[in-house]
């Protein structure tokens, strides 16, 4: 009892610490993760000299945190967004994941003289791309639906494949020809009780007369939660339930929806925080130099070989153009859970896990920077950064009331709506452009305002026009006032 203030005080300057530290790396162009790592490292024993080194329970929390950042990221997922990308996102997160452990496994056996099965796991814990990486870092570049779609439902779906993969390999036992029926079985009934407990959860919480609009995202992170919990005593996928059940609650007309997807993104912020500074402490910076190499080897191997044949093998189904497969390519952010996973053999006392540990957080940190730093210029290089239409957090209870939705975006140079007047916007009934912003100063537009490039749009709309909304909006960027006569009809297709 007389060491919790001072754990207490050293928790909240961690947190203030790591919100602080995201300004900044907003500011400078690096992911925040490298900074919680970074003071993860600072207050460790070659820091401050705080000693951490359980396995077993940097595991346990790992897997905690990341359940907590599934449901933010199903939550804050739209079904619009992602359903055009049903398709690939899921081949993405299965086709992938079997040919990037295959490539991966096969080369790091060759390069590395690990053994064949030992390279599996390599590639399997390697395979992972990042949940909170991709919600925070993709969701800002104002790319097209079916790209945010795509590796948005990726990130939240391949968890749960990798995470089986790693647990076999690091079993110990002979594989069989059964263990791919095990997997495919315990997918598919996770994801079956994930969307049933979703769809139960959200009827339940229509009907609740609850006391305090609090308790209802309580209640609502207490279902996702619980759907990992009840799946995984079920020896199927518990983290696929629990982001398919966030996924139907998020879409769900659920009571006092935006203040549960603030409190969930709140929540997944600090699961993030706790995550990356965790680990932080975990390593032991003396004992990563001798991970560089291996490291740097099985790095290029992901960027150069394992990833673009992985997005091949997905995206050649669904004829994807170059630039959106090469873009995939090199989106495959990696972050805190390849970390997590490498402890899974480490826990289970494999040889040379220890090795793979430190390897695996040199890498993240070296993708992290060339990969997360590199993401903007390559959507624009590659012609898919878009005008960014995204709804905003607002706590105004008459918008929710009113089943309402706030929309923001920003004219981009060289769009086609610069010089297009207000009125031929043509918005659906049901929407309004209530606000600009044109160099700091905010105005109530008119029928007879011209937009500029520059300006910064505030558009109210029913949840029922939401989408049309955004769709014209797309097709006036795209192709001027007369977006309708050349066909353009704004659908996402990119």
């Amino acid at each position: 009892m007389d060491r919790l203030p001072l754990l207490l005080g050293i928790g909240s300057a961690v947190v203030l610490l790591a919100v602080v530290a995201v300004r900044f790396s907003t500011r400078l162009g690096l992911p925040s993760l490298l900074l919680y790592l970074g003071i993860g490292v600072l207050i460790g024993e070659s820091g401050l000299g705080i000693r951490f080194d359980d396995a077993a329970l940097t595991q346990a929390l790992g897997v905690a945190a990341l359940v907590l950042i599934l449901a933010d990221g199903g939550l804050s997922t739209r079904w619009s967004t992602v359903r055009p990308a049903l398709g690939l996102g899921i081949a993405l997160s299965t086709v992938s994941v079997v040919v990037s452990i295959a490539v991966t496994g096969f080369a790091l056996h060759w390069l590395l003289g690990l053994d064949l099965r030992v390279g599996f796991l390599w590639g399997a814990v390697l395979s992972s791309t990042d949940a909170a990486a991709v919600f925070s870092v993709l969701r800002g570049l104002g790319l097209g639906g079916r790209l945010v779609g795509s590796l948005e439902l990726e990130s939240g779906l391949n968890d749960a494949p990798v995470f089986i993969a790693v647990v076999l390999l690091s079993s110990g036992t002979a594989l069989s020809w059964t263990d791919p029926l095990l997997v495919v079985y315990e997918l598919a009934l996770g994801g079956v009780l994930g969307g049933l407990l979703g769809r139960l959860g959200v009827a339940g919480l229509k009907r609740a007369a609850l006391p305090a609009t609090g308790l209802y995202p309580l209640a609502t992170l207490a279902v996702c939660v619980g759907a990992f919990a009840l799946v995984q005593s079920l020896h199927a996928s518990g983290l696929l339930a629990c982001y398919v059940a966030a996924l139907v609650l998020g879409n769900g007309s659920l009571p006092h929806r935006e203040g549960t997807r603030s409190f969930a993104e709140g929540l997944g912020w600090l699961a993030q925080i706790g995550l990356f500074v965790l680990l932080g402490l975990y390593v032991s910076p003396d004992q990563l130099l001798a991970a560089v190499v291996p490291a740097l080897i099985a790095a290029a191997v992901l960027l150069v070989l394992a990833r673009p044949l992985s997005v091949v093998a997905a995206a050649s189904w669904f004829r994807i153009p170059w630039q959106e497969q090469a873009f995939l390519s090199w989106a495959g952010l990696r972050g805190a859970v390849p970390i997590v996973l490498a402890l899974v053999p480490l826990t289970s006392g494999l040889p040379g896990a220890r090795e793979l540990v430190d390897a695996v957080f040199v890498l993240v940190v070296v993708l992290t920077v060339v990969q997360g730093t590199t993401l903007p210029a390559v959507a624009r290089f590659l012609g898919l950064a878009k005008p960014q239409v995204q709804e905003i957090e607002v706590d105004a209870a008459p918008l929710e009331a009113l089943r309402a939705d706030l929309l923001q975006m920003t004219v981009p140079q060289g769009s086609r709506m610069h010089g297009v007047y207000v009125r031929e916007l043509r918005l659906p009934e049901g929407t309004g452009l209530s606000l600009v912003v044109r160099r700091g100063a905010s105005f109530t537009p008119q029928g007879d305002t011209r937009l500029q490039e520059g300006d910064q749009l505030l558009v109210v709309a029913t949840a029922t026009a939401r989408e049309a909304a955004e769709r014209r909006l797309r097709a006036v960027d795209r192709s001027g006032r007369l977006a309708r006569w050349r066909g353009d009809s704004g659908t996402a297709t990119s």
